[in-house]
């Protein structure tokens, strides 16, 4: 039983499914943009400043025989951001676009499926945005495919973030995911409908796919797993007579809930100080630079620099709109921060409230600042609540997530 998994450009959610088809000696092949080997060539490359991202995709050696590479679009992209040249990764239309780059790779992957099919392979394991031609080539070949959403379905964001426009219209600018092209959304709906197995991180992603106006395949919902959890924390200066801290990362846009964020910081000026870590997805947003003004803002940090900022705040809130899952939620339990977060993340798939986090209604600042007044009225709660969310985390690395989805895998084969 042979898989090949495609990614262009691998992250933390992927790299686990392809360690974990290693280990069960079911992977065929890896394809992604970049990646990096000990002593490669790309790895001496990546000491250039303008190249210096490659560093994050560095692989393990053993995967070096299985792993096929096409840089050159991904290493013109990374040279382009970093130089400011956006019409170059202008959205959808960029010869160095995201969508260009998954596109070509689809292209690759379908063209070489009846090679690859007499060579073994028996399905493809593929992420949205970058599997409608293989996944059309692949059904004639009788090969299976699985299909990754890493985030809920595009008509409930539609339906859902159309409300947020209303509620903070000043904020509307933040909500770039409202800019897909008909064309890319009907490519969307395409590779669902050709998706034999649906594999999603989160139950909240799971209940969005009921918007699809079609008959669907079987649903997997698998939690990513846990970063290594931090070292213990200590609580002991955690009291009533000191401000709350509280930290805030992900991109500064409405959909994770940064309006809502901002307005409970202000109300509860006197109790609370508030850290922001994140990218602006945009510079057409006034309201959003008059609050940054107001607090400590970081707009970029290294991953072992962001656990580091979690483990040293006292709370992260992330009280998000739309999410597919909603890592910073994981890493913060991981350094033993508890968390806030909605209904619309992962959080009620590893969160039992008020035991190792607090959940919310999204959309309400005003579950949002009870909470918050709740932990300060008591704020014994974040050292038991926190070391719980730390317990939690170590229950569930990465490892296992990798596991359980190459199982879930071989197990629907299997019954085919």
């Amino acid at each position: 039983m042979k898989v090949t998994i495609t990614h262009p450009t691998s992250n933390q959610l992927n790299r686990p499914v392809v360690q974990g088809l290693y280990e069960l000696d079911m992977l065929y092949q890896f394809h992604t943009s970049v990646a990096a080997f000990p002593g490669g060539f790309l790895d001496k490359m990546s000491s250039i400043d303008q190249l210096s991202d490659i560093k994050r995709r560095n692989f393990p050696k053993h995967l070096e025989p299985y792993t096929h590479t096409q840089p050159l679009k991904e290493i013109g992209r990374m040279m382009a951001t970093k130089l400011g040249i956006d019409n170059l990764v202008r959205h959808e239309t960029g010869i160095f676009s995201i969508d260009a780059l998954y596109h070509q790779f689809d292209k690759k992957i379908a063209g070489q499926l009846p090679k690859d099919l007499k060579n073994g392979l028996d399905a493809l394991y593929h992420y949205e945005d970058g599997a409608l031609e293989s996944f059309t080539a692949a059904k004639k070949l009788g090969i299976h495919c699985m299909y990754d959403l890493p985030i809920g379905y595009w008509r409930t964001a539609r339906k859902m973030l159309q409300v947020e426009q209303e509620r903070w219209p000043e904020w509307a600018s933040t909500l770039t995911s409202l800019k897909d092209s008909e064309q890319k959304l009907q490519r969307k709906d395409d590779e669902l409908a050709l998706a034999e197995r649906i594999f999603v991180a989160s139950s909240f992603t799971a209940k969005t796919l009921k918007d699809y106006p079609g008959k669907l395949a079987p649903i997997e919902v698998i939690p990513y797993g846990f970063p290594k959890a931090g070292k213990t924390r200590d609580y002991n200066s955690i009291s009533s007579g000191k401000k709350l801290k509280i930290l805030y990362v992900g991109l500064l846009s409405q959909r994770k809930g940064i309006a809502d964020t901002f307005a409970i910081a202000e109300n509860l000026s006197e109790f609370v100080e508030l850290t922001v870590v994140g990218r602006k997805v945009t510079d057409d947003c006034p309201v959003l630079d008059e609050n940054l003004a107001k607090h400590e803002y970081i707009p970029s940090l290294a991953h072992k620099d962001v656990l580091s900022l979690m483990h040293a705040n006292d709370i992260l809130i992330f009280p998000s709109l739309f999410e597919g899952f909603g890592m910073v939620v994981s890493e913060a339990m991981s350094q033993g921060t508890p968390v806030i977060t909605t209904d619309r993340t992962a959080g009620p798939d590893i969160i039992n409230h008020d035991e190792n986090g607090w959940l919310i209604e999204a959309g309400s600042t005003e579950a949002l600042q009870k909470t918050i007044e709740d932990i300060l009225q008591k704020p014994e709660k974040i050292k038991s609540i926190g070391r719980a969310a730390r317990e939690s985390a170590k229950k569930r690395p990465w490892e296992v997530y990798g596991r359980e989805v190459a199982e879930a895998i071989a197990k629907h084969i299997s019954s085919k």
